[in-house]
């Protein structure tokens, strides 16, 4: 076993996101109880371990120019990491990276690479997001340049207390018609990717690239919103990403491709999104819904979380896709019923998904996950739980007890040496960690790391892992 360890070791099994790159003929999830489940395969590292994503998003919206991604500083890392979190959604704007066509901000690709140097230092994966809000500067916000911005000279009015309502301002449904379908500018944003791909093809930190944030389109007469979705997924969204992805690829062959529905799939509405064609894509739907966002409590007697799940499965099911949830979480989290509704979204995402990024870590208030202190803000306390970042074999059962402050994994090891890494996030008391079958803890190493198990070979193992210990410290027995 020590030799095993060594070599292990040795092989940089503990290196961080370094790892996070598709295997070829990767190893899909066993059977779990439901079909979706049974058909939707977890993402997987170059070792064929699988993976699992918590974490946030991580974000500047406020700065722009010289001062871009001012906002971001490598706290955000440090802070997720300590809080158990693996994982960050870095949004960026193509306006910031393109100002004038052809012309790419040196700077802001340097920006971006010290953020990636920050998480890198703290082991945190982290989704490159080419983000967009109601199309771009254009009209008030961030996203695709103002010289990608074709309008026809349809109305645009602003509306500041319901700015998602202004994707349906005529000036911004023509503008994505002119993205989907002008030739000058599919070209233009295929570039704008192939920048950013050889750019960060070998960064270590780097999972994915998630290739447009929420995308929208132009309504037809008489054409209601679930119809449109689906049509604009079906005959815009889906040969976009087709388009982008042969681009990624001239680039960066390894990296995961992230692709999006519409926003209307929080509503619980199926994707009309049709088949990519490249064997490393990632469903990243977000997980939203409009009452709440509007301001309403969480209902759970509407039954949306069981809507939303039954929906948001069906397309990666087909496919074959893993799924990550790229954005989640309301705004009023305090509100009466909010409790429950974190507990149920949870484990919603936990059965089907292989991560989910929460919207947002920062510090202060609205959306923040933490306050200025760094303290958990009402609730979002629930996101932050034992999970497996890593599982070196195939996972048979992954729970969390609340109540027991109880957290089991099982799993048939691969048949090769490996280590399977857990995340216990910090307690008052601490954890005690124990194992069975042909397995042992090792302590976790010293850079930042969590403890981790190793397995014979194609032995079964259960890791538990209790809130033990009194005093404030991980126990690993």
């Amino acid at each position: 076993m020590a030799l095993v360890v060594a070599s292990v070791l040795a092989a940089g099994a503990l290196a961080p996101a370094a790892s996070a790159r598709p295997a070829p003929g990767s190893p899909s999830s066993s059977p779990p109880p439901s079909l979706y489940e049974r058909a939707i395969p977890p993402l997987t590292d170059d070792r064929g371990r699988t993976l699992t994503l918590r974490g946030w998003n991580v974000e500047d919206k406020a700065n722009r120019g010289e001062d871009a991604l001012s906002a971001i500083t490598e706290r955000h890392f440090r802070d997720l990491r300590a809080n158990g979190f693996n994982f960050a959604r870095l949004l960026v704007f193509w306006d910031d990276l393109e100002p004038r066509r052809g012309q790419y901000s040196a700077r802001y690709l340097r920006k971006i690479e010290r953020i990636l140097d920050w998480a890198h230092q703290h082991r945190v994966h982290v989704l490159i997001d080419a983000h967009q809000d109601v199309f771009g500067p254009a009209f008030g916000h961030r996203g695709i340049p103002e010289w990608a911005t074709r309008t026809d000279g349809l109305p645009f009015t602003p509306n500041p207390d319901d700015w998602f309502s202004e994707y349906f301002q005529p000036a911004v449904q023509r503008a994505f018609t002119h993205l989907y379908e002008d030739p000058d500018l599919r070209r233009a944003q295929a570039a704008m990717w192939q920048v950013l791909a050889e750019r960060f093809r070998d960064h270590p930190a780097v999972i994915g690239y998630d290739l447009i944030n929420e995308p929208m389109g132009e309504l037809r007469p008489g054409e209601d919103l679930p119809t449109a979705a689906r049509r604009i997924e079906a005959e815009h969204l889906t040969p976009m990403y087709n388009r982008l992805a042969r681009a990624v690829r001239a680039e960066d062959r390894d990296t995961w491709l992230f692709v999006e529905p519409t926003p209307i799939v929080g509503e619980g509405v199926p994707t009309g999104l049709g088949r990519i064609k490249d064997s490393r894509t990632v469903y990243a739907p977000h997980f939203y819904n409009t009452a709440m966002e509007a301001g309403a409590d969480y209902d759970p007697d509407a039954g949306w979380i069981e809507a939303y799940e039954a929906a948001v499965t069906a397309y990666p099911a087909r496919h074959r896709m893993p799924v990550v949830v790229g954005e989640w979480g309301p705004l009023n989290n305090s509100l009466p019923n909010m409790g429950r509704f974190y507990r149920e979204a949870v484990a919603s995402l936990n059965r089907y998904s292989s991560g989910w990024a929460g919207y947002v870590w920062c510090y202060g208030g609205g959306y923040c996950a933490v306050d200025e202190h760094g303290r958990f803000r009402t609730n979002k306390e629930q996101t932050a739980t034992p999970y497996a970042p890593a599982v070196a074999g195939t996972v048979r059962s992954d729970t969390y007890d609340a109540g027991m402050r109880t957290y089991r994994l099982a799993y048939r090891a691969a048949d090769r040496p490996g280590v399977t890494e857990l995340s216990l996030p910090p307690t008052p008391r601490g954890w005690r960690v124990t194992v069975t079958g042909r397995a042992r803890v090792l302590g976790a190493p010293s850079r930042g790391g969590w403890p981790v198990v190793l397995a014979w070979p194609g032995s079964d193992v259960v890791v538990t892992a209790r809130e033990a210990g009194p005093y404030g410290r991980t126990d690993h027995s």
